[in-house]
């Protein structure tokens, strides 16, 4: 029964650095607490929902759509109002993406009202030693990191990912170096926007999705987050991979109910003994 809980908290692990790896990118590089990552979530889920159920689209379509529509809306409400206030106190910002939250998850509420919706999949379950593992969490798990990995390709091996970078590191030296901060800054909320598109796609396979999920997938971002080190795909994956299994053994050890506490306790261990996270670089925080 162990293995099928690491199993399950691994499998979950994927789909939570796909989730937290854009919130991490935000806040790295435009220092920013996105407290609308989660309604971005939730939209990406509902986007994939609506079109395969009442679009009769197929997923393979669907899902790149709502990901390229998550895109175009966080890169306009970056460049066309958090922009201005992204040099302004962390607080600052923190309050205004947390009213939009608030308008966003209600705007969801009205349009697709609190009942709990997900796509009917019956691809089958695989077994071996003893162990069932369902497939659409396999291949969730699995689309999921293959973005994750191309997200960290890109910001490696693209002028685009190597331009993030040094505005991470130093804006006002990228600055004098010819690259377009705000430019920058819209293209980066706009990747983190696109991964909470995808992860709520991948999200929508497994669990019944609802507008108040949104609490639920901010509050796992920010452990990985912690857990992981800001701004880096490495850590998030990390991250994800240590919280999915520390979950997963948490709800066999006491029970589902305290899956996510336990996931908090240890990140409040991570805060005191390595505040840079478990893959973070000191300086980088």
């Amino acid at each position: 029964m162990l293995g099928q809980y690491v199993i399950n908290g691994l499998l979950m692990g994927g789909l939570y650095a796909c989730l937290a790896v854009g919130f991490s990118l935000v806040w790295g590089v435009l220092n920013i607490v996105n407290m609308l990552h989660g309604s971005m979530v939730v939209l990406g889920a509902y986007a994939c929902l609506y079109g395969v159920q009442q679009f009769g689209l197929p997923l393979y379509v669907v899902a790149p759509l709502a990901c390229g529509a998550l895109f175009l809306f966080g890169y306009a409400l970056q460049r066309g109002l958090i922009n201005r206030v992204v040099a302004q106190p962390i607080l600052i910002s923190l309050t205004l993406t947390f009213g939009l939250e608030l308008i966003v998850n209600n705007l969801i509420l009205h349009f697709f009202s609190a009942t709990p919706r997900s796509l009917v999949t019956n691809f089958g379950t695989l077994e071996f030693w003893g162990l069932r593992v369902p497939v659409v969490r396999v291949g969730g798990m699995l689309v999921a990191g293959l973005l994750t990995l191309l997200l960290y390709w890109l910001l490696r091996h693209s002028k685009i990912g190597r331009a993030i970078i040094a505005v991470r590191m130093d804006r006002h030296a990228a600055s004098l170096m010819g690259i377009r901060i705000p430019q920058i800054y819209a293209l980066t909320f706009g990747i983190g926007a696109l991964m909470a598109g995808a992860a709520g796609c991948a999200m929508a396979l497994i669990y019944p999705v609802t507008p108040a999920m949104s609490g639920v997938f901010l509050g796992k971002a920010f452990v990985i987050c912690v857990l992981g080190g800001l701004g880096s795909v490495p850590g998030a994956i990390v991250g994800g991979l240590v919280l999915g299994i520390v979950e997963g053994i948490g709800t066999l050890a006491l029970g589902s109910q305290w899956a996510s506490s336990v996931g908090f306790l240890l990140m409040m261990a991570v805060i005191v003994l390595f505040p840079s996270g478990l893959a973070g670089k000191k300086g980088y925080e």
